[in-house]
């Protein structure tokens, strides 16, 4: 195993036991080997760093996986690597259609729960990072890929900060992406399945060249004007809210410098 392929899979297991959340494997899903998560892995590998309760099914992409909750109908968290040569490619997406996911049980989320719901269907792994395979961009418009997202939010600053990460990742050679919906205050719900509606949305980006650096990002799910340079945050505090732990693999020092860093300056 790579080291790239190392870090993510490292970060998916403690993703999946996070801090705060307690989560379960789907059965179906023995190891995670799609796009650079090609190393085989035993299924009790993934398990001894799971705990019990709460809704948790991981889903292995070809550009992805996702940690889908099948009782908010939307995903815990989806994380990817994103290298330089996949910022490129002729996929188009509007030949694409958002697609229910039968990967996951029924009562699951649908393209008609979001009809007239005043939120757009919001990509996590965005489909400009897919354009480097057919199948990648198909597998972007799953639902299970998708939140209930304002669409100011969606068109705007979220939109903006996916295309300065692949400017980071030209820039670096690649950088690893966790991003994922925040769920805070009163629950509002869309849709004949319940498909509950985000209050906010996370995004930490980690890049290991020139030297390792780390930085989050946290909206709003409204229509105010929220500039992606005025959400950066420490990835501390992205924990504070998540529940989760990012880079546990790595040395305490170094894990404890990146994340207590929020300098865009060094991005």
């Amino acid at each position: 195993m790579n080291k790239t392929s190392l870090f993510i899979f490292s970060l998916l297991l403690f993703l999946t036991g996070c801090k705060g959340q307690q989560t379960k494997t789907a059965e179906t899903s023995p190891v995670l080997q799609a796009g650079l998560y090609k190393s085989p892995q035993p299924v009790d590998l993934l398990r001894q760093h799971v705990a019990r309760g709460v809704s948790d099914i991981i889903l292995e992409r070809k550009g992805y996986v996702t940690s889908y909750n099948k009782q908010r109908k939307t995903p815990n968290w989806v994380a990817w690597t994103l290298t330089r040569q996949h910022t490129y490619g002729d996929i188009q997406r509007q030949s694409e259609r958002f697609e229910e996911d039968t990967d996951v049980p029924t009562p699951r989320a649908t393209y008609q729960d979001y009809y007239n719901s005043r939120y757009d269907r919001g990509h996590m792994c965005p489909a400009g990072d897919n354009k480097w395979d057919a199948e990648a961009m198909r597998q972007s418009f799953l639902m299970t890929n998708i939140c209930p997202q304002n669409h100011g939010l969606n068109k705007e600053d979220w939109n903006n900060l996916e295309m300065q990460c692949r400017t980071w990742a030209r820039r670096y050679g690649e950088v690893t992406i966790v991003c994922g919906p925040i769920f805070e205050g009163e629950s509002r719900f869309i849709g004949r399945n319940k498909v509950q509606v985000p209050s906010g949305f996370f995004k930490v980006v980690y890049r290991e060249k020139p030297q390792k650096k780390a930085i989050g990002f946290i909206f709003r799910n409204n229509g105010n004007r929220q500039p992606w340079r005025e959400q950066a945050c420490s990835v501390d505090d992205v924990e504070e809210r998540t529940g989760f732990d990012f880079f546990p693999q790595l040395p305490d020092d170094t894990e404890d410098l990146i994340e207590a860093e929020e300098l865009l300056r060094d991005w």
